[in-house]
């Protein structure tokens, strides 16, 4: 079953997240880092056998296909922003409930025994605010695992357009989680260097995983963007190579993308 939020509209910010990622056709072809950080949740997920279990951003399905294939539970919901993929992410879990809308302003309560979500924290307006609203849908002793982003992520980006989103500190998660009476924190920073063959490589990566580089948190909320002209464009190449050259395997000179993911696994008291 799929439900609509009531009203089905987003922010104008939320609905351009929603337009980039129904357009990346071939997200699962490219988004490896993002398959790899849900194999670390799955593994990190305490108990296999569940009450309820509610995810949130299931985007093309990467998670919801390994924990419907890992995880045993009585009862399944599913968040998702784009109502495109409602009818794919029905097919892998056909008894789940599936919610479209934006997770932080519909109502997603419940009693779960397991919240999830998978490369989806980063794009809340507010994401701090995601660990308060997953305590009130908890069970006691109930399980939630996620990841997001750090200050580092695509470094490379940010130092040469200024483009990016703003991510909370360590710091900021740690206390949100203890002041929301969640125990048994585990906070854990994995990176990975990306090589590229060029700096168009490196955009075309990102457009094929949904990641705009066009706007910052603050410009996206005031329908204001940075854009690509052939100068600027020819520029970025050019610093790239410059400030980020590397070499490949085969010692030929490729560019590095940096993601800097961090992992949070947190109970309820």
């Amino acid at each position: 079953m799929t439900t609509l939020a009531p009203p089905y509209n987003f922010s104008s910010r939320k609905q351009t997240i929603a337009r980039h990622f129904a357009s990346a056709n071939h997200y699962d072809q490219h988004a490896n880092i993002q398959q790899r950080v849900c194999q670390y949740l799955l593994a990190n997920i305490a108990d296999t056998e569940q009450d309820s279990v509610l995810e949130i951003g299931a985007g093309t399905g990467q998670m919801t296909r390994l924990i419907a294939a890992h995880i045993q539970s009585q009862q399944w919901f599913i968040n998702e922003l784009c109502a495109e993929q409602a009818a794919t992410l029905q097919s892998i879990l056909a008894t789940a409930k599936i919610a479209i809308g934006d997770a932080e302003t519909m109502d997603l309560q419940g009693n779960h025994s397991l919240i999830i979500s998978a490369n989806t924290v980063q794009w809340f307006d507010n994401p701090l605010s995601f660990v308060g609203q997953s305590a009130l849908r908890l069970q006691a002793k109930g399980q939630l695992i996620f990841n997001t982003f750090t200050a580092n992520n695509f470094l490379q980006i940010k130092a040469l357009t200024g483009q990016g989103l703003q991510y909370p500190e360590v710091e900021q998660w740690q206390s949100a989680l203890a002041d929301a009476g969640f125990e048994n924190i585990e906070l854990t920073i994995q990176r990975f260097d990306l090589t590229f063959a060029n700096p168009y490589a490196v955009l075309k990566h990102m457009q094929l995983t949904g990641v705009s580089t066009n706007r910052t948190q603050a410009q996206a909320n005031d329908n204001q963007g940075f854009t690509w002209t052939k100068t600027r464009l020819q520029q970025f190449e050019r610093d790239y190579w410059q400030q980020f050259c590397n070499k490949d395997q085969q010692g030929k000179p490729c560019v590095i993308l940096t993601y800097e993911v961090l992992i949070v696994s947190a109970f309820k008291a």
